[in-house]
């Protein structure tokens, strides 16, 4: 079985990605009680934004750790000699 790749930046990750749900979960609230769509379109842009956060720490996260972790996996696998 393969280990769990989790980073320190996963459950700030997980908030922001159920915080996005519960303003999913809001906006389709909304469309069914026939809210205006102005209001629609301000909830869809929160989901937007807490995403779109949540990408950017994950890429972050990626760009911080698993590059590092390639780029010195590299370096020693050309540096080994049998």
């Amino acid at each position: 079985m393969k280990k769990p790749h989790i980073h320190a930046s996963h459950p700030a990750v997980i908030t922001r990605l159920k915080k996005a749900n519960g303003h999913l979960s809001s906006t389709i609230e909304m469309l069914v009680a026939g809210r205006t769509c102005l209001e629609i379109a301000q909830q869809l842009q929160a989901v937007e934004n807490v995403i779109h956060q949540a990408k950017k720490i994950l890429i972050q996260d990626h760009l911080d750790h698993c590059l590092d972790w390639h780029r010195s996996g590299y370096r020693s696998a050309r540096t080994f000699s049998f």
